[in-house]
C-alpha cells in the first residue's frame, strides 16, 4: 500500500478544500494517506512517504506562497528525484501562469508528475472537487 503525503497551504480555505479531496482520493484508491498544512509537515518527513500531494494557491506576482510554503518547497524538491507528485492550488487573477511554472520546476527537480496540475480559479466548485480526488487516486496508483 502506498503512503502518500498531502502537504497544502492556503490562505482563504480554498486550496484546503482541494487537499482534503486529495487526501479523499488517495485513501479511496487504497493508499494511506496523510493530511497536512505546511507548517506541520517539514522536508525531514519526506522519507516516510512513497508519494506527495502539494498544494499552493497563487500570492503575488504568480508564485507560491512566500513566507511558508516556498521555503518548504526549496528544501522538499531536493529529494523529489523519482517520486510520484501532483500539485494542485487555486488562484484569484493571474489565468494559472504559477502552476505552470511549478510543474516545470517540480519535473527539473526529477519527480515523476503522474498528472497535470489542478489549478482552480477562486473556491473549487463540485467538479474541480471531482477532478482533486482524482488526482488523489493518480497518485496513490503511481
Amino acid at each position: 500500500m502506498a503512503k502518500v503525503a498531502v502537504v497544502y497551504w492556503s490562505g482563504t480555505g480554498n486550496t484546503e478544500d482541494l487537499a482534503k479531496a486529495v487526501t479523499a482520493g488517495a485513501k479511496k484508491a487504497g493508499a494511506e494517506a496523510d493530511l497536512f498544512s505546511v507548517d506541520a509537515f517539514s522536508a525531514d518527513k519526506m522519507g516516510d512517504y512513497d508519494a506527495f500531494a502539494f498544494g499552493c494557491a497563487a500570492m503575488g506576482d504568480e508564485v507560491l506562497e512566500e513566507a511558508e510554503f516556498e521555503p518548504f518547497f526549496a528544501e522538499a524538491e531536493q529529494k523529489l528525484s523519482g517520486v510520484p507528485v501532483v500539485l494542485f492550488g487555486s488562484y484569484g487573477w493571474g489565468g494559472g501562469q504559477w502552476m505552470r511554472d511549478w510543474e516545470e520546476r517540480t519535473k527539473a527537480a526529477g519527480a515523476k508528475l503522474v498528472a497535470d496540475g489542478l489549478d482552480v480559479e477562486n473556491a473549487p466548485d463540485e467538479d474541480a472537487l471531482a477532478k482533486a480526488e482524482a488526482l488523489g487516486e493518480a497518485v496513490a496508483k503511481a
